[in-house]
């Protein structure tokens, strides 16, 4: 008799911070054959230790998701006025925040599965939001977020040729109760901090839904449209 049951899902999860952690926990609770991989396997300034990585994992992926980021390190963070944009921070950011996705896409999704249902999802912002920015400040984050949204929208275009099956999103996991978020609680709402399993969770019921038609979208946790 032929074994008719379909192939385990085999997913990477680019950045192991909180949410990577638990977005692959989820995986794995699932039954998927999960790939966690942080420093130095996402160090933007290495590609060639990036490609390596992407090479020793193979083929036929059904999830690459890159849950890296950065917005504050070592004292430096948003910018609340104009006069304190410095030209390395903005560098930094970018190279978190948009390089190391950018060289996901080139170097990861490649080992997408060819056939059948694959994600390459980006962990974005809403601040990244061009449309939905009413609040200004936090340049380096804001412009480095939307750079990635617009490698989102690129992206998808190339695999919806070369994949036509497969899904590129943008994703926006809501504010998570993490190291990276902690500087910027006070103010928060009762019931919006999040924390990085419930985030994982939502993150993975989005995720769940997509089909090739919702290729090049920006999506809150919720499964909520976000404005580019």
């Amino acid at each position: 008799m032929t074994d008719a049951s379909p192939a385990r899902d085999r997913v990477a999860v680019l950045g192991a911070g909180a949410i990577g952690q638990a977005l692959a926990q989820v995986a794995r609770a699932r039954g998927a054959d999960v790939l966690l991989l942080g420093r130095p396997h996402t160090d933007p300034t290495r590609p060639d230790v990036f490609a390596a990585a992407a090479e020793a994992a193979g083929e036929e992926l059904s999830h690459v998701i890159v849950a890296t980021g950065l917005l504050h390190r070592d004292g430096r963070g948003p910018e609340r006025d104009l006069r304190q944009i410095d030209p390395d921070w903005l560098i930094e950011n970018f190279r978190a925040n948009a390089v190391v996705p950018a060289l996901a896409a080139r170097f990861w999704a490649p080992r997408l599965r060819r056939a059948g249902r694959a994600v390459f999802a980006v962990l974005t912002a809403r601040v990244g939001s061009i449309t939905d920015n009413r609040l200004g400040g936090w340049y380096a984050y804001r412009m480095s977020k939307a750079a990635a949204n617009q490698l989102v929208r690129t992206l998808s275009v190339e695999l919806a040729r070369k994949r036509p099956e497969a899904c590129v999103v943008a994703l926006h996991p809501g504010t998570v109760d993490t190291p990276m978020s902690r500087p910027f609680q006070r103010n928060l709402k009762p019931g919006q901090l999040r924390s990085p399993e419930a985030a994982a969770r939502d993150l993975w019921a989005v995720m769940d839904r997509l089909t090739a038609q919702d290729t090049g979208r920006f999506l809150a946790w919720d499964g909520r449209e976000i404005p580019w």
